[in-house]
């Protein structure tokens, strides 16, 4: 299964509860920190959530 980096270009600070839960999910908590995740449908639905918030790129 691949995988993907997720980086969150964008702040928490006055997100919605949900979305600050998906973000931590991913393991993300600040700007510029980034995390390797695998590529599944429940990983999917946590970023399609938040992606305006994130950059997501294929890892090999």
């Amino acid at each position: 299964m691949a995988n993907l980096k997720i980086t969150l270009i964008k702040s928490l600070i006055g997100r919605l509860k949900s979305h600050k839960a998906c973000a931590n999910g991913l393991g993300v908590k600040k700007i510029n920190q980034s995390s390797v995740v695998k590529d599944t449908p429940e990983n999917r639905g946590m970023i399609k959530k938040i992606e305006y918030m994130l950059r997501v790129e294929n890892e090999k």
